[in-house]
C-alpha cells in the first residue's frame, strides 16, 4: 500500500502548490493591460522618445520662420561730455576761437521689419523642418510598439518564471516524499538502497533548479517593474482554455507588403533619407542670392555731436539684395557633403527594411510553427499524465520500479514547462509580427490581455 501513496501524496502536494498559486494571481492581481498601460506612462525609454517626438514638433515652426516676417527692435541711450574748438566770425567780422563742452544724452529708437522675399535656403528649410517633424512622429511610433512588445514579453517572461517555481517545487516535494517512503521501505528490508541514491540525486538536482527557477523569477519581476514603474505584484494567468487562433492574412508575402508600406521604423528611414536630399538644396542655395523687404523707422535725440541740438525721424521702405561671391569653396564643399549624407540616407533604408523583413519572417515562423508546437505539447501532456497512471499501476503488479516512475514524473514535468513556454512564445511572437508589420496598436493588446484572467 505504501508505492501508490508516493505519488497519491505528491501529486496532492503538486496540485495544492499550483492552486495556490493561481489564487494569489487572482487577488488585486495586475492585468496584461494595467502593465501596458503603465508602461505607456513610466517606461524611462519611452519617455525619452516621447520628447524626442515633441522637440521633432518644433522644427515644422522654425523651418517656417525663415520665410515669415521678422520684426526687431533697439533703444539705445547714453550720456555725453564732448569738448568742441570752433572758429567763428564776431560781430566785426573777425574770427575767433570758441571753446565749448557741451553735456547731453542722446537717444535712439529703431524698429525694423524684414520679410523674404526670395530666399531658396529659407524655402529648403522650411521642407526640412515638415519631413523632421514627420520624422519625429514615425520614430515615436515604432518606439511605441518596440515598448509594447517589451512590456507584455517581460509580463510573460514573470508569468513563465512563476510557472517554472512552481512547476519545480512540485518536482522537489515530490522527490522529497519519495525519498521518505524509501526509507521508510528500505528499513523495512522491502527497499533497496540503489533507489535511495536514485532519488537522493534526483531531490538534489531538483533543489538545484528550484533555486535557479526562483533567482530567475525574481530578475524577471525586477525587469517588468523597471518598465512599468512599479511592483507588478501578483499578475493575471493565462486561461486553461487557451488555444492558439489562426493569424490572417496568411502568407508572409501578405506580411511582406503591408510592412513595407506601414512599418514606422522603415517611415522614419524613409524621411531621414528625404530631410538629407533636401539638405542638399539648402546647401546649394548658398550660391543663390538673397532678397528681402525691408521697412524701418527709426527717431534719434541728439545721435551726435553735430546733431546734439536736433532730433530727427526718419522712415525707410526698400529691397536689400544680398549676392554671395566667394566664401572659400565653403558651399560647394557642404553641397558635396550633403550628397554623401543623402547617399548614406538611402543605404541605411535599405539596411533597415532588410532588417524588418528578417524579423517579419522569424515572427512569421514562429507564430506558424508555435500553433503546431502547442498542440504536440498538450497531447504530450496528457499523454505524460496517462504515463504517470500507467506507471502506477505497472510499479503496484510488480512490472515496473522505482526510477521508472522518476522517468515520468520528469517527463510530464518536462512537457508542463515547454507547453507553458510554448503558449508565451505564441503570443509574443504575434505582437512581434504585428509590430514589424506596422499594424500593432493598443486593440492587439487587447486581444492578447483577453487570454489572461
Amino acid at each position: 500500500m505504501d508505492r501508490p501513496t508516493i505519488t497519491e501524496r505528491a501529486l496532492r502536494r503538486g496540485v495544492i502548490a499550483l492552486v495556490a498559486a493561481l489564487a494569489a494571481g487572482q487577488a488585486g492581481a495586475v492585468t496584461l493591460q494595467q502593465a501596458y498601460e503603465a508602461a505607456l506612462k513610466n517606461d524611462p525609454t519611452y519617455r525619452m522618445s516621447f520628447y524626442d517626438k515633441e522637440a521633432a514638433k518644433e522644427n515644422r515652426i522654425l523651418g517656417r520662420s525663415n520665410l515669415l516676417p521678422s520684426v526687431s527692435a533697439s533703444f539705445s541711450a547714453s550720456r555725453n561730455v564732448a569738448d568742441t574748438d570752433t572758429l567763428e566770425k564776431n560781430v566785426i567780422g573777425q574770427k575767433v576761437r570758441v571753446i565749448d563742452h557741451p553735456r547731453y544724452i542722446s537717444r535712439s529708437d529703431v524698429v525694423q521689419l524684414r520679410q523674404p522675399i526670395l530666399n531658396l535656403e529659407g524655402i529648403a528649410r522650411y521642407r526640412q523642418g515638415k519631413v523632421q517633424a514627420e520624422q519625429g512622429e514615425a520614430a515615436f511610433e515604432a518606439s511605441t510598439d518596440e515598448v509594447t512588445v517589451r512590456a507584455v514579453s517581460a509580463y510573460m517572461d514573470v508569468l513563465f518564471a512563476d510557472d517554472q517555481v512552481a512547476l519545480s517545487e512540485v518536482s522537489r516535494n515530490m522527490y522529497q516524499e519519495m525519498m521518505h517512503v524509501n526509507q521508510r521501505l528500505f528499513e523495512k528490508g522491502e527497499g533497496t538502497k540503489t533507489d535511495m541514491l536514485e532519488t537522493q540525486a534526483r531531490l538534489d538536482l531538483s533543489e538545484a533548479q528550484l533555486t535557479e527557477a526562483k533567482d530567475n523569477a525574481v530578475a524577471a519581476r525586477e525587469t517588468l517593474a523597471a518598465i512599468i514603474g512599479m511592483d507588478p505584484g501578483p499578475l493575471d494567468h493565462l486561461r486553461d482554455e487557451f488555444h492558439p487562433v489562426t493569424i490572417t492574412p496568411g502568407t508572409f508575402e501578405d506580411w511582406e507588403k503591408i510592412a513595407r508600406e506601414h512599418n514606422p521604423e522603415l517611415a522614419a528611414a524613409r524621411l531621414a533619407a528625404e530631410n538629407a536630399r533636401l539638405d542638399i538644396s539648402r546647401n546649394r542655395a548658398g550660391h543663390y542670392p538673397r532678397v528681402d523687404f525691408v521697412a524701418a523707422y527709426s527717431r534719434g535725440d541728439a545721435e551726435s555731436i553735430n546733431t546734439y541740438t536736433q532730433n530727427s525721424v526718419n522712415r525707410t521702405v526698400g529691397l536689400q539684395v544680398n549676392i554671395p561671391i566667394y566664401q572659400g569653396g565653403a558651399i560647394n564643399a557642404a553641397t558635396r557633403q550633403a550628397a554623401a549624407n543623402y547617399a548614406k540616407a538611402q543605404s541605411d533604408v535599405d539596411v533597415r527594411t532588410s532588417k524588418v523583413l528578417v524579423e517579419l519572417r522569424k515572427a512569421h515562423s514562429l507564430v506558424v510553427s508555435s500553433v503546431h508546437k502547442i498542440e504536440a505539447l498538450e497531447k504530450a501532456v496528457a499523454s505524460g499524465k496517462l504515463l504517470m497512471k500507467a506507471t502506477e499501476q505497472s510499479i503496484k503488479g510488480g512490472v515496473r520500479i522505482n526510477l521508472d516512475l522518476l522517468n515520468a514524473q520528469q517527463q510530464l514535468y518536462t512537457s508542463q514547462r515547454d507547453l507553458a513556454q510554448a503558449r508565451y512564445t505564441y503570443l509574443i511572437a504575434v505582437l512581434r509580427l504585428r509590430a514589424a508589420a506596422g499594424t500593432l496598436d493598443s486593440g492587439a493588446v487587447r486581444e492578447v490581455a483577453a487570454y489572461f484572467h
